[in-house]
């Protein structure tokens, strides 16, 4: 094999060089930090790949071909937000790169006619190969937030019911002893539900065409000054007394963010549920502290 690559645009030249001369890789595009414009790659970046091909499964349930692009460290398969799978792998020098592959009609679904296309190409996206013509007109990278539709009280609600639920199941898995588990949901599930709900009250605040990203990327350059500094008491170790004050200060910082996003938008507000969630998950950590 030739020198492994040094950096990732040498990798990214030899994956087009590997993809032109594969008949079933029909069309490559880069998406993502290496092709947008705001935020653009900085030496902690992956490469991100979206790949066309005839038999996805050939690369997915193999990882011999890494080999001729570089000196693969560690690979595996992951799922995907478009419900396709996705080979991750570690390059020599820890060039990451993820190889997202989409049959014909897999990508005809999502990035020509399916809603996932605006959030991932808005940002920017550059073609590599594409030998049956298939990839649609880019739009130019752009540093705008992508359309979101309006406000939706339905989902609103439903993340303050399941964050008040998860509290409780919360304390009582710390009540039993399982510490495990407690931190996970507190710190997983129950931060989830938390980034939701800042997403809404950033826009709700800042307009509701304000640029959150996705998933808490670049949470701490969008998210209210406050919410981030309290973010700093909502995590935990792993140990009961620190989950009990995490899990509290976690509840202290969705209540006033949830309930002052619910008065900006004019939504309706489940005080009655939130309070009774609360006063029971204080009073049995209480008993436990007793």
């Amino acid at each position: 094999m030739e020198q492994t690559p040094q950096s990732l645009q040498e990798l990214c030249e030899r994956f087009v060089t590997w993809a032109e001369s594969h008949p079933d890789i029909r069309s490559a595009m880069v998406v993502g930090s290496q092709a947008r414009t705001d935020r653009p790659a900085d030496e902690w970046s992956d490469l991100d790949l979206v790949i066309v091909a005839t038999d996805p499964d050939r690369y997915l349930d193999t990882a011999d071909w890494l080999e001729q692009l570089g000196t693969p460290w560690v690979t595996f398969v992951e799922g995907t937000i478009a419900r396709t799978r996705e080979r991750r792998a570690l390059f020599a020098g820890a060039l990451d790169v993820d190889f997202n592959f989409f049959t014909p009609e897999q990508f005809q679904q999502v990035f020509r006619d399916g809603a996932l296309a605006p959030t991932v190409l808005h940002r920017g996206a550059r073609v590599l190969v594409d030998k049956d013509a298939i990839i649609p007109s880019l739009p130019p990278p752009s540093a705008e937030a992508p359309a979101v539709g309006p406000p939706n009280e339905a989902k609103f609600l439903e993340i303050i019911h399941e964050f008040w639920y998860r509290a409780v199941w919360t304390a009582k898995k710390l009540r039993r002893g399982e510490l495990y588990i407690a931190l996970g949901n507190c710190d997983g599930v129950m931060k989830r539900l938390l980034r939701e709900m800042l997403e809404r009250h950033a826009r709700a605040t800042q307009g509701w065409q304000y640029d959150t990203w996705h998933d808490g990327r670049f949470l701490e350059r969008w998210t209210d000054p406050r919410a981030l500094a309290a973010l700093r008491a909502a995590y935990a170790h792993y140990d009961a007394d620190d989950i009990r004050r995490a899990l509290l200060a976690t509840m202290d910082l969705f209540r006033w963010v949830s309930r002052e996003t619910a008065e900006r938008l004019g939504f309706s507000y489940p005080a009655m549920a939130e309070e009774r969630a609360a006063e029971w998950v204080t009073r049995c950590l209480g008993e436990a502290e007793q």
